[in-house]
């Protein structure tokens, strides 16, 4: 059953917040980094990325990055900018995007549910990533960013959320992306026995987003049981920042793909060739997927809808994503693209981008583009059940999380 605490947060001052609050660390690349942290120098980013207080001549993962991020911390902790409250206790995030609101429980999940599967994953994590992290948080003696994870959704939870969330919210701002942020601190020790209870009741909780940040909080944790010996299991590195939402206000947006190149086949030999898949019809407009099984293809101008053809439909967690019957079924074998995750020859757009993004990319750089209809929160369920994993850039979730907002010192 899941171990979900309270925790003592670092949080910024009401008067900084919505300066501070940003993105995740790793939507930018080191020149986005910077311009952004110049167009706002309070954005927690220059924490996360501390690289943006340096030239470009000392590199991104030199050990004097990281050291400067942690004196940066401490002088806005030091400074007033941020602000350590005396309690342990839950807090509430609500993110508002489009007029959908999808609102979570800030908490510390526990590593032990990490590893023995109470947490469940549904990606593989890449070392090299993970390393940037774990030094991030090592160094700092905090944890920045929180993991994006999910639930099946709890009454009993769903009513202490509904009922704190009348209360007067610490945060409530919009983010230069038009996402709204409202944050509510539950101060009723009765509800945060009652959410407590509620989640020792659950027996899965899914990683929705923030696998690297997961596996480096573990491995931080582990480091320092290592460290010292006579750990109890209640130190703070025995748990990581997270947001926790029930899985019915989640909406998972497509992941779209682009390819360079038809493998050396004209317009009409492609054609030819996914016809035996794929029921290949012309459309005047764009086509955005409406039901699973359903694909766009834009191609020489000309967009088209793909429909599966039974006999490759799988009932497999894994084989039955529409991910993985277009790559199984016409990325592999008429394009070519064997790896996805290694090939140069495919890209993958973020579903927010919208469907310009993949016409311009295909008049750009690009021959072909695929439009997806998304994974469903219920898919990514019955994969993470399965104890499988996800084909590469499977989901997209949007809004983002951001950072700065709840800090976890270990």
């Amino acid at each position: 059953m899941a171990t979900v605490k309270p925790f003592q947060c670092v949080r910024p001052n009401e008067s900084v917040a919505a300066r501070v609050a940003a993105l995740p660390y790793d939507v930018y690349n080191r020149s986005e980094a910077c311009a952004e942290v110049a167009r706002e120098p309070l954005s927690f980013l220059r924490i996360d990325r501390a690289e943006t207080q340096f030239p470009d001549s000392v590199d991104t993962y030199a050990p004097e990055v990281y050291q400067k991020a942690k004196e940066m911390l401490d002088e806005a902790m030091a400074d007033g900018t941020y602000l350590t409250d005396d309690d342990r206790t839950y807090y509430i995030y609500e993110l508002t995007m489009d007029g959908r609101r999808q609102t979570g429980i800030v908490a510390c999940a526990s590593i032990d549910d990490y590893s023995n599967n109470v947490i469940k994953k549904h990606e593989n994590t890449r070392a090299e990533k993970e390393i940037d992290r774990i030094t991030h948080v090592d160094t700092c003696s905090a944890q920045t960013g929180p993991i994006f994870l999910a639930y099946r959704a709890n009454e009993v939870i769903n009513a202490e959320v509904n009922r704190t969330k009348e209360n007067t919210p610490l945060y409530d701002f919009t983010s230069p992306d038009g996402i709204r942020h409202t944050v509510w601190k539950i101060t009723d020790g009765e509800a945060v026995t009652k959410i407590e209870n509620a989640f020792a009741g659950i027996g899965s909780i899914y990683i929705a987003d923030g696998h690297h940040r997961a596996a480096s909080a573990y491995k931080v944790g582990l480091k320092r049981r290592k460290e010292n010996p006579g750990y109890t299991g209640e130190e703070e590195f025995n748990y990581f920042l997270s947001v926790l939402f029930p899985d019915e206000q989640l909406m998972i947006m497509p992941y779209n793909r682009v390819v360079k190149d038809l493998n050396g086949n004209t317009g009409e030999e492609f054609l030819d060739k996914i016809s035996s898949k794929f029921d290949v019809v012309k459309s005047d407009e764009p086509v955005a997927p409406e039901n699973k099984y359903t694909f766009g293809m834009y191609l020489d101008n000309q967009w088209y809808k793909l429909t599966a053809h039974e006999d490759i439909r799988s009932n497999d967690p894994v084989d039955g994503l529409d991910v993985a019957i277009l790559q199984n079924e016409l990325l592999e074998p008429v394009l070519g693209i064997k790896n996805p995750k290694t090939d140069s020859r495919i890209d993958f757009v973020g579903g927010i981008r919208g469907l310009e993004e993949l016409e311009r990319r295909t008049h750009e750089d690009m021959k072909i583009a695929f439009s997806m209809y998304p994974t469903s929160i219920t898919e990514l369920f019955d994969v993470a059940d399965a104890g499988k994993l996800m084909p590469p850039k499977s989901t997209w979730f949007e809004p983002k999380l951001r950072s700065g907002i709840f800090i976890h010192k270990i």
